[in-house]
Formats: C-alpha cells, sequence, structure tokens
C-alpha cells in the first residue's frame, strides 16, 4: 500500500482488504493525510479517533468493511456538530444518527467525518457562511455543485472512494454532473430519511456519491428497505450488485426519448451536443429505440422552492426572522419570498401544480420507458457563486424571464424529485476541460434497468474515477 489513498472504488478496495494488499487502518491513514493536504475544503468536520478504532476493529467481509467514507453534514451522526452548513446551528450537536449511516456503519464502514453541504441543501453550490468555499478538484476556482458538494469533491478528488448523498431537487445528480462521478437518485422512499424525518415535500432521496455503477448498486443494497420511522420508506429490495448486467436483453428494444433540455431548461449547446451524442452511442450499445417524442415539461422552480421553505420554516422556528442576517444570501431570499406570499391558496397552487407535472411525466412514461437528458444546463460555475444566469451566450436576466434564470441551474433535475421517478448522473466527458454528466430518467422503481444502461456506458466509454491531478 502506498501512502496515497484509494483512487479506485469502494468494491476494489474491500478486495484489496480480502486480499491483503492492504488494510482498514492503513487505507484510513492515507485518507487522512490527503484530506489533511487537500485545499478542496471538500470536509467540514473529521472524527479521526473514531475513524481509527473502527478501522482497526473493522469486518473485511462485510459489504464496506473498512471502507473510509464522508457523510453529508446534512445527515445527522450522533455525537458530531449538526450544522446543517449554517451559522444559525453552530453549536448543535446532533443526537442521533441518520438510518441510512447507521445501516452503513453495520456493513462496516468507517465514517470518517463530515463532508460540506449548501446551507440546508437549498442551492446549487457548496459555499456558506459557516464553512467557506468548496471546489471542484477538476478546476478549485469552479464549485463541485450542491448540496451534496462536499461529498462529490471528495470522491472526485481522490479523498474517500465513496460518500453520502442527498438529492432533494438535484442534488445528487447535478454534483455527480459537475465532478465526473456517478449518482443515482432512486424512486422516492427507497432509502429511508429517518429518524425523525418530516414527510412533506416528499422530494428529498437518499444515496451516494461514487466512482462507480458496482458502488452505488452495493450502497442501495446495503441500505434500502423500510424502517417505521420513515412511513413512507419502501419495502426492501436485494441483489442490485449482483444482477448487474442481467437486465442487458431486456433492456433491448425498449424506447427511448432524447431532450438534453428536457423541454424545461436553456442549456448550453456545447453541453446539448455532447449528451445527444453520448444518449445515441448508448442507444445503438443497448439496442434501444429512438422515439420522436416532443418534451416540454413546465418550470418547477417556484414550486419545488416554496414546498420545501415550509419545512425549513418548522426548523428555524422562532430563531427566524431575528436569525435572518445569519443566512446565505439565497436562503434570505427565499425564506423572505416564503413569509410574505406562502399562504393557503399559493399551497393548493402548488398541489395544482404537482397534479399537473406527474400527469405530464406520466404522459411520456407511456410512450417511452427512458428519457435522456442533460444533467446540468452547463458547466461548473465560479465556487463561491452566484448561479450561472448566461447560458450558451443567452443573458436570461436581460431577457427579463426571472422564474427562469433563477430556476435554470435546478430545471433538469427537479421534475424527477418532485414525480418521484428514479434518475441517474452519467459521466460522459468534458466541455472546456470540465464534466459533463448525461441524466436518464426511468419509471418508478427502475432503477435497476438504470444501473444497466449506466454499465454499459461505463464499460464503453469509461470514465476517469478521480479528477486528473487526485488526491487534490
Amino acid at each position: 500500500m502506498s501512502d496515497q489513498p484509494w483512487l479506485e472504488d469502494a468494491c476494489s478496495l474491500v478486495d484489496a482488504f480480502r486480499s491483503g494488499e492492504t488494510t482498514p487502518r492503513e487505507a484510513l491513514d492515507a485518507t487522512l493525510a490527503a484530506i489533511g493536504d487537500s485545499q478542496l475544503n471538500a470536509f467540514s468536520y473529521l472524527d479521526t479517533e473514531q475513524a481509527a478504532r473502527a478501522a482497526d476493529k473493522a469486518d473485511i467481509t462485510l459489504p464496506f468493511g473498512g471502507v473510509p467514507i464522508g457523510v453529508k453534514e446534512l445527515d445527522p451522526v450522533t455525537g458530531w456538530p449538526y450544522t446543517e452548513g449554517s451559522l444559525v446551528f453552530a453549536d448543535r450537536v446532533a443526537d442521533r444518527t441518520a438510518t441510512m449511516v447507521q445501516r452503513l456503519r453495520a456493513a462496516g464502514a468507517v465514517l470518517v467525518g463530515q463532508t460540506t453541504a449548501s446551507e440546508f441543501g437549498g442551492i446549487n453550490c457548496t459555499s456558506t457562511r459557516i464553512h467557506g468555499t468548496t471546489g471542484n478538484p477538476w478546476n478549485p476556482e469552479l464549485t463541485p455543485g450542491g448540496s451534496s458538494g462536499g461529498s462529490a469533491a471528495a470522491v472526485a478528488g481522490g479523498l474517500v472512494p465513496i460518500a453520502t448523498g442527498s438529492d432533494g431537487g438535484g442534488s445528487i445528480r447535478i454534483p455527480a454532473g459537475f465532478t465526473g462521478t456517478f449518482g443515482l437518485k432512486s424512486t422516492f422512499g427507497r432509502i429511508p430519511r429517518g429518524p425523525r424525518c418530516y414527510q412533506t415535500p416528499l422530494t428529498v432521496t437518499m444515496g451516494c456519491i461514487s466512482r462507480s455503477v458496482r458502488d452505488t448498486a452495493r450502497w442501495f443494497d446495503v441500505c434500502n428497505g423500510f424502517d417505521s420511522r420513515d412511513t413512507l420508506s419502501l419495502p426492501q429490495v436485494s441483489g442490485w450488485e449482483s444482477s448487474l448486467g442481467s437486465f442487458t436483453e431486456s433492456i433491448r428494444g425498449m424506447r427511448v426519448a432524447i431532450a438534453a433540455d428536457l423541454g424545461a431548461a436553456v442549456v448550453n449547446p456545447d453541453v446539448a451536443d455532447l449528451v445527444v451524442e453520448a444518449g445515441e452511442a448508448l442507444l445503438a450499445t443497448a439496442g434501444l429505440t429512438r422515439e420522436d417524442l416532443a418534451i416540454s415539461l413546465p418550470s418547477a422552480g417556484l414550486e419545488w422552492a416554496m414546498s420545501n421553505l415550509a419545512t425549513l420554516a418548522a426548523d428555524l422556528g422562532e430563531r427566524y426572522p431575528e436569525c435572518n442576517d445569519m443566512l446565505t444570501p439565497e436562503i434570505q431570499v427565499g425564506m423572505n419570498i416564503a413569509m410574505h406570499n406562502f399562504n393557503l391558496k399559493m399551497a393548493g397552487s402548488n398541489e395544482e401544480f404537482r397534479v399537473k407535472l406527474n400527469e405530464a411525466m406520466a404522459d411520456i412514461f407511456e410512450r417511452v420507458d427512458f428519457v435522456i437528458t442533460a444533467t446540468n444546463p452547463d458547466i461548473a460555475f465560479d465556487a463561491a457563486g452566484p448561479l450561472r444566469t448566461v447560458v450558451g451566450g443567452r443573458d436570461l436576466l436581460a431577457e427579463l424571464d426571472f422564474e427562469r434564470a433563477l430556476g435554470n441551474n435546478g430545471a433538469l433535475t427537479i421534475p424527477a424529485n418532485l414525480t418521484g421517478n428514479p434518475a441517474v448522473s452519467i459521466p460522459v466527458g468534458t466541455v472546456d476541460g470540465m464534466p459533463v454528466g448525461m441524466q436518464v430518467i426511468g419509471r418508478h422503481h427502475a432503477e435497476q434497468l438504470l444501473l444497466d444502461l449506466s454499465l454499459l456506458v461505463e464499460r464503453e466509454r469509461s470514465w476517469p474515477l478521480t479528477a486528473p491531478g487526485a488526491p487534490c
């Protein structure tokens, strides 16, 4: 074992433990050294003593036995800080551990520490007043995305082979797309959100940022399944890793629509061209049939934001509005709009919109089995923000299309959150030296088909497991 952290995928690290090539403690020490040397600001907290104890007694027969992982700071771990990326909760300590993290520990994972996230998971870059700005390992001046930006930076930057993520509007897929990593947003409820989770707004799913398809499949094998503390969680399924590649024949002949902009976003033409080219290559490899289907989904940014801010208001409680100046500008604006405009009439309007979007998505999947789009409208933007409003030469603010300008960054990912469909971001190349993700959306409960499509891409046009120069 060298003194460098493991730069392959997590499954191969477990294999290396079992073959005697290296040990969990050696892997952890290399990981901690790399984190200490890193300039990415991907971690906000390290628990080195606990991690060392876990590594020393790791059971390498378990699925993630001895693997050092990062935990997104929105996922509570008992005894760790639980700031949710906000100064408002700078002194709060978690009194519970997320169900997903409990299951990872039981599967042998070594919890290294917390990865940075955007404040309350609210925006598409990772820059907060409490922890500063996280850089993209492909170019530290640019963002790794958000809200799982620290997890994506840590995995792509060679610091840990896998890390937790959550996706309420694209927060796994967006950073996966920006950093050249792999990210699956599952069908709503696949992995429990508890304990003590909000039921509304019915958009958030749990998962991971990984380097390979098999790592994500193993993660879901370990973490999925009903838990009574999340009453909307789904029954357990199994065998995702062992069945990888077994759906190739059943996929052949299935129907696909390619719509780089999903009829909802303004997309950089170079990004769109790359996604279309990769999509057509996947169709040829998988034996899929392309359907000429015009897709035009309604813009969902405002409805998504308002529904999510209701639970944020509950979190802040009586601290708001006195805590307003402690919030990042984007959260300030969102809370101000919600407090002054969100009422029973808007709540009803939001529900009507959700029905409209569900019907539109259902209509699409009556005609096709998959929809291929870009993951992000453009490549990564400035690390500290603001969100990009000029795309492909179009200045959306100058066009006075304020709703589109403010919602464009999530316009490709939010629809699948509101409807609960599974969707995956697959690395397919670069534009101007920065990664581009191809998103594939599937029918509810079709994650295994999405994983097999992703596996075909991984085999035919393999992506770099880490950014150039990793560890960064």
